[in-house]
């Protein structure tokens, strides 16, 4: 039959269309990592939606003080955490992390820090999430030999109070003449 080249590329137009077509949105799909549990000296999870959420921004709409951590959170949709500590190096496998990895090669994800420690061989990879000139999203991956820290925070961002909390809240002063 000389139409199989063409039904063939009509039916993976056709799969493949959904994927090209879902929204851009900030969120990651964070594994669960339910199988370190056991090994981990130190675990965090953490997921801020919903009504928590609603709650902060609730006090940040009453608040009457100027504090630039809760005028942040006002757009925010949700934060999620994960993080792990052993007591051996390697614990944990490169693929652990892969899987988030590879979200964030997505459209509308961007790199825009990378720190590596070779002495400690310790990586910290910053992205964000665009549509146009809006931030959507911001995920760190934080890793080392012995622990390792994903964070996804989903929602509109604004650069310029995120920059105002440097030093607050264990955000980091940003020397830039080190």
């Amino acid at each position: 039959m000389k139409k199989s080249p063409l039904l063939a590329l009509v039916a993976t137009a056709l799969i493949a269309l959904p994927a090209a077509a879902a929204p851009i949105t900030g969120a990651l799909d964070l594994p669960d990592f339910s199988h370190l549990q056991s090994k981990a000296r130190e675990s965090v999870n953490v997921n801020l939606d919903g009504f928590l959420m609603r709650i902060a921004k609730a006090m940040a709409a009453k608040d009457e003080t100027g504090d630039e951590g809760l005028k942040l959170l006002q757009d925010i949709k949700s934060v999620q955490v994960k993080s792990f500590a052993f007591d051996a190096d390697n614990e944990y496998s490169k693929s652990d992390i892969d899987s988030v990895r590879k979200q964030l090669s997505t459209p509308g994800w961007s790199a825009i820090a990378q720190v590596r420690k070779r002495e400690d061989k310790e990586n910290v990879d910053v992205f964000i999430c665009t549509e146009g000139e809006r931030i959507l999203g911001l995920a760190v991956i934080a890793s080392g030999l012995r622990s390792f820290t994903i964070v996804n925070v989903i929602g509109s961002i604004d650069i310029d109070k995120l920059a105002r909390l440097e030093g607050q809240f264990g955000i980091p002063k940003v020397n830039t003449h080190e």
